[in-house]
């Protein structure tokens, strides 16, 4: 091998030992998120879905929660201990535009991200997955991420899980 392909070979290798893994800095202690559940726009005036809608909202918040434990994106918490604020304040407001209310959540559950989440269905056809991780101390949001599917099926939502956290892992977007 000559030496500029030695050497060439050895910043490759220097780059790759620099990617983040898992979709974050490796060296960086994970940080803990409280994930509140997919909260649903729905522009249609369409009620004849409902039942099935509510049913793939928890769905992909279930996906999702699992993707970012088994990415290592975030130490995900549990959100049962401060439930009834949880569901007072998704009672009082939508929780991905409440000014600040998913902090509160954040502080309470003493975490150092809070995300929130939505579907906005435009049709049943096109709809927009979404959702926003928030610092509980300074407040600043940390990621915006949405994804467009078409189809309002099981299939269509979860594939916009799927491309969301390949998304997020090959820009190195967990533990922000």
């Amino acid at each position: 091998m000559t030496r500029l392909a030695a050497a060439w070979a050895m910043a490759l290798a220097l780059a790759f030992a620099l990617l983040p893994a898992h979709g974050h800095a490796a060296d960086a202690p994970l940080r803990s998120i409280v994930m509140l559940d997919f909260d649903l726009i729905d522009e249609t005036l369409d009620r004849s879905s409902d039942a099935a809608q509510q049913q793939r909202l928890r769905m992909i918040s279930d996906a999702l929660r699992q993707e970012f434990k088994e990415r290592h994106f975030y130490k995900v918490l549990d959100n049962k201990p401060q439930q009834a604020l949880i569901d007072d304040l998704g009672r009082r407001f939508k929780l991905y535009d409440c000014n600040g209310c998913d902090v509160e959540i954040g502080r309470a559950l003493g975490a150092d991200r809070v995300m929130t989440a939505w579907v906005q269905k435009v049709s049943n056809l096109i709809l927009n997955l979404n959702i926003q991780i928030r610092d509980v101390q300074s407040e600043l949001i940390m990621l915006n991420k949405s994804v467009d599917i078409r189809g309002n099926t099981d299939t269509s939502w979860l594939r916009g899980i799927r491309y969301m956290v390949r998304s997020m892992e090959e820009k190195g977007q967990g533990n922000r």
